[in-house]
């Protein structure tokens, strides 16, 4: 007995029977896919995106007369530059000055004036200390009469410009830079400029090292790569080793070595190469020494990562075709190489620039890096603006820094281990 046929129709709503269940199993492995990733994206915004957006924020934001003298923030805004500001800004001025003296919150506002003018903390002192209640015929003649810079414009200029919701200020002066009375941008006095050099002692720092873990991390990485694995694997552990101490710990034994009553003076003495204790920390040398020591393990990781994966018949090759020894390393295992060396020098001075622990307690006061600043204006002077605005350009040094290797050598070719 033959079967029955299965219509045309039947054959359709077949098909998409079976087209509706795959787009549904195509929804179910999407929403899998993306509940795994969700943890990791989720980590990424709270803990790298969200303080690096607050950090660029916090470099232009301006937010302490508005907050401190709100409605002559607002007032001023309307003043178009020429004269004084009109009776009604001096009022709410003269106001807002008073109870922002008695509230103890003047200071806020003074202090961030102060980084437009120097002279601008007394000057906003001295004038809510002698303020009147009422004004002596007008609130102009009155702040005149306490002191004649009331009455320039170049005065209100600057609160106006300290009202204003953003700011450059601070990513200025991050770089020796300033606005001048006009509101135009110029250089720094020399006696003031002194980020730039900052940020080139720390490049250069940060580069010295790299070179140095370079030439010792490369002959260490092709060894592991030459070693059978058993060997290479016990070996790579000794590398490991010092990630399992804290980083102030061996910061901290960098001191004692190299101490002039150290370990390493007292071999140096007995060995005869010298006749007195040399200073090797407190200065450069010693940050030189205990950053190379620290960020090694992460230039052969990146080496080792790519030799390891490189085949040995390359080099018997090139013997067998009468290069020697220095020149089939040179013109055929180096090249393979490139991209370890890109991703551990890139690794290792992204992580020197940022270095701070180390340069404070090995180094002296002239080698202190943009990290050390960075601290120094968040837990000291609590200037949060000039903390983030030097932040904000370690971060453009960084992304530029990236960009020049992603360009040279290629995204693609990254191989961090």
């Amino acid at each position: 007995m033959a079967a029955p046929a299965v219509g045309s129709g039947g054959a359709a709503l077949t098909g998409r029977s079976l087209q509706r269940q795959l787009q549904r199993s195509n929804r179910l492995r999407r929403l899998q896919a993306a509940a795994l990733v969700a943890p990791l994206l989720l980590y990424l915004l709270l803990f790298f995106l969200w303080p690096i957006a607050g950090m660029l924020w916090r470099s232009i934001d301006n937010p302490e007369l508005r907050q401190v003298m709100p409605q002559t923030a607002s007032l001023i805004q309307g003043w178009e530059g020429q004269d004084l500001p009109d009776e009604a800004v001096l009022a709410s001025f003269a106001a807002e000055l008073r109870q922002s003296y008695q509230d103890k919150t003047l200071a806020v506002a003074a202090k961030r004036l102060a980084y437009e003018s120097p002279g601008f903390r007394s000057l906003m002192f001295a004038a809510a200390r002698a303020l009147p209640e009422t004004p002596e015929g007008s609130w102009r003649a009155t702040l005149t009469g306490l002191d004649p810079k009331w009455g320039e414009p170049l005065t209100w200029a600057i609160i106006q410009r300290a009202a204003a919701p953003w700011t450059p200020i601070y990513l200025l002066a991050a770089i020796d830079h300033r606005l001048d009375a006009n509101g135009g941008i110029v250089a720094a006095p020399a006696d003031q400029a002194i980020y730039l050099g900052i940020f080139l002692r720390t490049f250069w720092i940060a580069l010295v090292v790299t070179v140095l873990c370079l030439l010792l991390g490369y002959p260490v990485a092709y060894q592991l790569a030459a070693l059978p694995p058993r060997q290479s694997n016990l070996l790579l552990i000794l590398v490991l080793l010092p990630f399992w101490t804290s980083l102030l710990v061996r910061t901290a034994a960098w001191v004692v070595l190299l101490q002039r009553e150290g370990v390493i003076n007292d071999l140096l003495i007995k060995l005869g190469l010298i006749g007195e204790p040399l200073q090797l920390v407190y200065n450069r040398f010693g940050v030189y020494v205990a950053m190379t020591h620290i960020l090694l393990p992460f230039m052969i990781l990146p080496l080792y990562s790519v030799m390891r994966g490189l085949p040995p018949h390359y080099m018997r090759a090139a013997a067998s075709l009468g290069a020697g020894p220095v020149r089939a390393f040179w013109r055929v295992y180096l090249p393979q190489t490139v991209p370890g060396i890109g991703a551990g020098c890139l690794l290792v001075f992204i992580l020197a620039i940022g270095y701070y622990i180390t340069p404070a307690l090995i180094g002296g006061a002239n080698d202190q890096m943009v990290s050390y600043f960075v601290a120094f204006f968040t837990n000291q002077t609590i200037n949060w603006g000039m903390a983030s605005a030097l932040g904000a350009v370690l971060l453009l040094a960084t992304l530029l820094l990236f960009a020049l290797y992603a360009r040279l050598v290629g995204i693609d070719r990254l191989k961090l281990g």
